[in-house]
């Protein structure tokens, strides 16, 4: 039975923050709902550190019962090495995202009904994914991810255009399409166990048929949240049409979330679904991922629907990890290790390219490709941070995607499993491909003429998250241990 642990309290002001900030925007209106927003934010990259830090000392997961009930009769937050990591990675996009929109959000032309949306949305969304972090119940983390779709489906559609109406709207029927199939499997673990919670679980599971096809449900529902291809349908569009600071968190952590879930599912719930041919087949999607990903991004006219199948790209090599992790193990330097890597190095690259994307299309007034010339010499800052979250995207040193993909590729000759290493070099070039067409297009021609003024302090900010992408590679191996913390299975 799961206890109360040392520093467990952390917890419950990790999701008791998001929701005060969010009921104290709304309350102060929109002029003073992005400084609340902004404070929460920051006290909550504390907040994270603290809990960081709590795990690496204790070299334990940390745990609050509520109400002093452990399960199954109650309910227990839980934050292992990758809550942890995740959850850092969450707070550090946030501020950078709430830092950038806080000129174009902070209600200081007077009550903005758009700004008060906007800030309330944004701690909805982080409070919910903090709650996908850190729960350790199914059916709890079942509304987690109901709560994370209705903060950020709005966000997609905060212009009103009718486009972006009609992405908002696919992504709402992806999401509930993969709610149900979730919903679906939890219940009939539920009937076969009598629990939810993922620890009490990882001791009762068993491969006979229901609970296999309860895997199988809950897989799928949380594929087509994550948008794995061919579930991807709904991803560009929405990611594309949302504003800058929406499309960051959106690409960088929503679709994280249910990916997410499924390392819990698959490593700690059901470990042996990690062996035989379901994690290849999960792997072979994900290939199709990078590969369709990749190919599309480079047909794209516009620079946000290249960032956005990007993402579509960039999703399949977290996917990579599952037969390269249940065949290798958990060692520090294995498949673990780099998907988890890859998944923080991807959060901070893409959020820094679809926030320079924004900004190119602020200043220039389009963000059509063949027309991007000059952009280099118009937003210097910006241009060098997209080019530095394509290096990570790209997997080339220094950078932290590099060192992602250096581990699954080991892991991948390891294990004898040489055809996984094809499809990460393949991804590589390609991504090389498209990252190199925004370069170049942007810096031909002399400085372009700008119709609208782009702040330093904004570029600033899109290059802090690029530099992170890249600084993650020159950190020294052992560092990346947090991850190991609180396994349940080997």
């Amino acid at each position: 039975m799961l206890g109360t642990t040392p520093g467990g309290g952390l917890l419950a002001f990790a999701l008791a923050l998001p929701v005060l900030a969010m009921l104290l925007a709304f309350v102060a209106g929109g002029r003073q709902a992005g400084r609340i927003a902004l404070a929460a934010l920051l006290a909550g990259l504390v907040l994270s550190l603290a809990v960081a830090t709590g795990v690496l000392r204790g070299g334990e997961a940390l745990v609050l019962t509520l109400g002093g009930w452990a399960p199954p009769l109650g309910v227990a937050l839980r934050a292992d090495g990758i809550s942890a990591v995740m959850l850092l990675t969450t707070s550090v996009v946030m501020v950078g995202t709430a830092l950038f929109a806080f000129t174009s959000y902070s209600g200081d032309r007077g009550e903005s009904r758009a700004s008060l949306v906007f800030w309330t949305l944004l701690l909805g969304l982080w409070g919910a994914m903090n709650a996908v972090l850190l729960g350790n119940d199914l059916f709890n983390l079942y509304v987690a991810l109901e709560l994370l779709t209705f903060a950020a489906m709005p966000l997609v559609c905060l212009d009103g255009r009718a486009e972006t109406l009609a992405a908002a709207l696919r992504y709402l029927f992806f999401a509930l399409l993969g709610s149900l199939l979730y919903l679906l499997g939890v219940a009939l673990l539920y009937g076969a166990y009598g629990t939810l919670d993922i620890v009490l679980l990882s001791r009762l599971t068993r491969a006979d048929a229901p609970t296999l096809v309860a895997a199988a449900l809950m897989t799928a529902g949380l594929l087509a949240k994550t948008a794995l291809f061919p579930l991807h349908l709904w991803l560009p569009g929405a990611h594309a049409g949302a504003p800058a600071a929406a499309s960051a968190v959106l690409s960088a952590l929503v679709v994280k979330a249910p990916f997410f879930l499924v390392l819990r599912l698959w490593f700690d719930v059901m470990p042996e679904l990690a062996t035989g041919l379901a994690p290849q087949i999960l792997a072979g999607l994900g290939a199709l991922a990078i590969l369709f990903g990749s190919a599309l991004a480079l047909r794209q006219a516009r620079l946000k629907l290249l960032v956005a199948y990007s993402t579509v790209a960039q999703i399949g090599y977290l996917f990579l990890m599952f037969p390269l992790a249940g065949a290798a193990g958990a060692t520090l330097a294995g498949a673990w290790t780099g998907g988890m890597l890859q998944a923080v190095s991807h959060a901070l690259a893409k959020a820094a390219m679809f926030l320079g994307a924004g900004l190119i299309a602020e200043a220039l007034g389009h963000d059509r490709l063949r027309d991007l010339g000059g952009a280099a010499r118009l937003l210097p800052m910006t241009v060098v941070a997209f080019g530095l979250g394509g290096l990570s995207l790209m997997g080339l040193p220094p950078s932290g995607g590099f060192v992602a993909k250096w581990l699954l590729l080991n892991a991948a000759i390891e294990t004898q499993q040489w055809w996984w290493g094809l499809v990460l070099l393949s991804g590589g070039l390609l991504t090389g491909g498209y990252v190199f067409r925004v370069l170049s297009a942007s810096m031909a021609g002399p400085a372009a003429a700008a119709v609208a003024v782009v702040s330093p302090g904004r570029q600033a900010v899109v290059l802090v998250l690029a530099i992170l992408s890249v600084v993650l590679g020159l950190l020294p191996l052992a560092s990346f241990g947090l991850v190991q913390i609180g396994r349940l299975a080997p």
